[in-house]
């Protein structure tokens, strides 16, 4: 279905990136992951599946490992701005740096990765900008009000560009997962554990609790929503934040 595409997705290494650099790779794609961590990203390379080292809070960056992914496999037509920060601080906790890394992560990233990525995808007759907010992007998650208002701005970024692009082949839409079960949720499983005293099990299950179906999302079932949006007879598909969280409302 993809034979012919170029996709760039950032933090492409681990988690959900990769699933969806696998899940495109497998029908098709061309897959430039990015990422911090040279180890991590050569680890994931296939056949299909190219790593390159970027980082996307840095703006020289992302210019310029686009445009070596551009001079390496051609034009992206499949940009997933993926990478992105999970932590939780309360306000009064929250200092500056916490702040503008977590934008520059979250919202500043995803902003350079798609206007480098649709220099190139808008000399071509198709293209699709799928970016991984988060379901704290379409409600307040108590604890975390910088994440929640990155993830809440990288929805208002795709909708104004959904607008813009309108009545081009060019689509742009948002991904909402709830928890999903990845390193994230390891890593906040352990920081629970420290805040709270509570064993590990216990701290797990109450990231798994807040998802309505009981369970944590797999990395698998993000990937497939956006294989959809890459799919044949999805252009009609565009300026959604679409949920992926087990009922969350």
């Amino acid at each position: 279905m993809l034979t012919g595409k170029h996709a760039l997705v950032t933090g492409g290494g681990t988690g959900i990136g990769l699933a969806i650099a696998q899940t495109l790779a497998s029908h098709g794609a061309e897959v430039t992951i990015t990422g911090r961590r040279e180890g991590t990203l050569q680890a994931a390379e296939s056949q299909r599946i190219h790593g390159l080292v970027m980082d996307v809070s840095k703006d020289s960056s992302v210019v310029d490992g686009v445009a070596a992914a551009v001079a390496a496999r051609g034009p992206i037509q499949i940009c997933v701005p993926n990478a992105g920060i999970a932590e939780g601080r309360s306000l009064l906790k929250t200092d500056m740096d916490f702040w503008r890394n977590m934008m520059a992560t979250n919202l500043d990233g995803a902003f350079v990765t798609i206007r480098e990525c649709l220099k190139t995808m808008t000399k071509t007759d198709w293209g699709r900008v799928i970016a991984v907010s988060s379901i704290a992007g379409l409600r307040g998650l108590q604890g975390a009000p910088a994440y929640s208002a990155s993830k809440h701005a990288l929805i208002g970024l795709i909708r104004a560009l959904s607008a813009d692009y309108a009545t081009r082949p060019y689509t742009f839409n948002a991904l909402c997962p709830a928890y999903v079960d990845t390193d994230i949720v390891i890593q906040n499983t352990s920081s629970i554990m420290q805040r709270t005293g509570l064993p590990e099990d216990e701290a797990r299950k109450l990231m798994t609790d807040l998802n309505p179906h009981g369970r944590l999302v797999t990395p698998q079932e993000v990937a497939e929503a956006a294989l959809f949006l890459c799919g044949p007879h999805s252009g009609s598909v565009n300026g959604h934040a679409l949920q992926i969280a087990g009922g969350e409302i």
